[in-house]
């Protein structure tokens, strides 16, 4: 754990923490779902990131090299990319066996497109995702949850609430299993380069054997 954090805070300020919590994971989910618009969701989850970013430095003093943690990666990659070959295995057959005309469509009707989505969506989406849903929270809200079983289920509920904003019921459960593993494997290694590689693998996964369309928010927000 990272040395700065305060284990035991005053009473006063666990209200407090509680509130600002509900702010950042519930109400700035609502607040893209009132306006569907991309560019408030991309405001959002940016401008929280960089803020977030800049706050996890100064306030707990967690620098680069604890962030990511290159030590914590190499310790869990084989792990998380064995787990990846049977969920992945598995997923794929069952949307190569229900949905059989989604199947690769994206890689095989638009290459190009699909080929850009692999290599921005982890820059683009994956690191503010992970670092303000695993990095930060581990940090900040700690005297909440504890390391342990309570911060991978917050951490699971959480992610998957942020997307009810593609208006499908398939995004959120899929993401709340995506997160109870993402926050697993963090709570474990510490590791912010370990979580957003593994969150790279199952994302560009999903875009890939044709389940993208449920975290589309041109889809979701036709008006």
């Amino acid at each position: 754990m990272y040395p700065s954090i305060k284990l035991n805070p005053p009473e006063k300020w666990i209200a407090a923490l509680w509130l600002e919590f509900a702010v950042l994971y519930i109400g700035a989910p609502l607040l893209i779902l009132f306006f569907q618009q991309r560019f408030v969701m991309l405001a959002v989850l940016w401008l929280g990131a960089l803020f977030i970013h800049r706050f996890l430095r100064r306030r707990y003093q967690v620098s680069h090299s604890q962030e990511w943690n290159w030590a914590g990666f190499r310790a869990g990659v084989r792990r998380v990319m064995l787990r990846f070959a049977i969920l992945a295995t598995v997923i794929a057959i069952l949307v190569r066996y229900f949905t059989p005309e989604s199947f690769l469509s994206f890689p095989r009707q638009q290459p190009e497109l699909w080929l850009l989505v692999m290599v921005l969506y982890p820059i683009l989406s994956v690191w503010p995702q992970e670092l303000i849903y695993r990095t930060f929270m581990f940090c900040r809200y700690y005297p909440l949850f504890g390391e342990a079983r309570g911060y991978v289920v917050a951490s699971a509920l959480v992610f998957g609430f942020v997307h009810v904003i593609f208006l499908n019921w398939i995004a959120p459960i899929m993401t709340f299993i995506g997160g109870a593993l993402f926050a697993a494997s963090y709570r474990k290694h510490q590791s912010l380069a370990l979580s957003c590689f593994e969150h790279s693998l199952y994302g560009c996964l999903v875009f890939t054997i044709g389940l993208g369309s449920y975290f589309f928010t041109g889809a979701a927000w036709q008006h």
